[in-house]
């Protein structure tokens, strides 16, 4: 599929919530007084979102590529604050609401990632390089390669049809008649 927006992303909407909800975390009174952990992980948390707007933005896979893995980066730091919180007794009562966040982290690494590898086996070098001439490439390519599919598609029947003619009484068989 293919997006115009990095809004319309679903890993971006993810990361998103993520930072949504990391901010209702350190909203705990755990948190209280602990302003420095709290601004890191809520800035590691808004760094994911950020990173994968300004990289789609930049519009070329090149620099995508730099920013998914920035993004992904920040995401585990994210994972890995909510461990060393996890171990910590202060924290203790925000266990499931972590482990839950944990696992939010962890599905969009794996998201970035995928995208990531896809970028890196594409031919394609981004939308800054798009001209009406590539696009029009790419509308014939399309094109071609549809036809193609319905070529084959008739080809298909039309073999199955010439196939089970064969076995129907009286045509390519022969007549049944008297014996001699």
């Amino acid at each position: 599929m293919k997006y115009d927006k990095f809004e319309d992303l679903p890993v971006w909407q993810a990361a998103i919530e993520l930072g949504r909800h990391v901010y209702a975390l350190t909203e705990d009174p755990a948190f209280k007084g602990r302003y420095s952990l709290c601004d890191q992980i809520e800035r590691a948390a808004v760094s994911v979102s950020n990173n994968i707007a300004e990289g789609f933005e930049r519009g070329t896979n090149q620099e995508l590529l730099t920013f998914l893995y920035i993004a992904r980066g920040s995401a585990g730091e994210v994972r890995s604050m909510l461990c060393l919180l996890n171990g910590m007794s202060p924290f203790r009562n925000l266990e499931s609401e972590m482990q839950n966040l944990r696992e939010r982290t962890n599905s969009i690494s794996k998201q970035l990632g995928a995208w990531a590898r896809a970028l890196q086996d594409s031919d394609l070098k981004g939308r800054r390089y798009v001209t009406e001439k590539t696009r029009q490439a790419a509308e014939k390519a399309r094109g071609r390669e549809e036809f193609l599919k319905r070529l084959e598609e008739i080809r298909r029947k039309g073999a199955a049809k010439l196939e089970a003619k064969k076995f129907e009484p009286g045509i390519g068989q022969p007549e049944a008649g008297p014996r001699e």
